[in-house]
C-alpha cells in the first residue's frame, strides 16, 4: 500500500508538470500539438518503467540495451526538428526525475527540481536571444516561382503561412505531380 502512495504521488507530480511544460510552453508557443501525445505517451512510459525498475535489479547491459531500442526508434523514424527533440528529452528527464527521485529526495526538492526545468524552459521559449521561430514542412505547389526570384518565393510563402519566411530549403521535387517540398524556416510573426 506504502508503495501504491508513493507511485500515485510521484506519478501526479511528474504528470503535473509534464503537463504544464507540454501544453502551456510547447504548444502554446509552437502553435501546433503535433507532438503532443508523443510527448506525454514517451513521459508516461518512461515514467512507468523507472519507477517500476527501480525496485529490481537490473545489470547494466539490460540498462544499456532499453536506451539501444530508444536510440534505435529514433533512427528509424522521421526525423524531428532539434527544439521538438529537446523538448522529447526534457519530458523523458522529468519522467526520469520523479520516478527514481523515490525516498532519497524530499518532496519539496523534487518539486523545485521540477519547477526549475519548467521556468527554465518557459523563459528559454519566451527570450528572443534563443528563439529562431520555427520550421514548416509544406508541399508547394508554384514550380515557377521555385525556380525564379528567391525574394519573390519567400514573398508569396510568407503570404500563405502568415508567418515571415527568412529561409526556404527544397526538400524533394515530384515532377510527376509538379509539386516541391520544402522546409521553411520562419520567425514569429509580429
Amino acid at each position: 500500500m506504502e508503495q501504491l502512495i508513493e507511485l500515485a504521488t510521484h506519478l501526479g507530480v511528474n504528470l503535473l508538470f509534464t503537463f504544464v511544460v507540454v501544453f502551456a510552453v510547447y504548444a502554446r508557443n509552437h502553435g501546433r500539438n503535433e507532438y503532443v501525445f508523443t510527448y506525454v505517451m514517451f513521459n508516461l512510459v518512461t515514467f512507468l518503467l523507472c519507477f517500476t525498475f527501480q525496485s529490481i535489479e537490473i545489470d547494466l547491459a539490460f540498462a544499456f540495451g532499453l536506451f539501444a531500442v530508444f536510440g534505435i526508434l529514433r533512427y528509424r523514424t522521421e526525423a524531428i526538428p532539434i527544439q521538438e527533440l529537446t523538448y522529447l528529452f526534457i519530458v523523458i528527464g522529468l519522467a526520469i526525475l520523479n520516478a527514481l527521485s523515490g525516498d532519497s529526495m524530499e518532496m519539496p526538492v523534487l518539486l523545485t527540481a521540477n519547477a526549475g526545468i519548467v521556468v527554465m524552459t518557459a523563459i528559454l521559449e519566451q527570450v528572443t536571444w534563443f528563439s529562431r521561430g520555427q520550421t514548416l514542412r509544406i508541399i508547394y505547389d508554384d514550380m515557377d516561382k521555385l525556380r525564379g526570384d528567391s525574394e519573390e518565393l519567400r514573398k508569396d510563402l510568407s503570404e500563405r503561412t502568415g508567418s515571415p519566411v527568412e529561409r526556404v530549403v527544397v526538400n524533394r521535387i515530384d515532377l510527376l505531380r509538379d509539386t516541391a517540398e520544402l522546409t521553411l524556416y520562419v520567425g514569429k510573426s509580429s
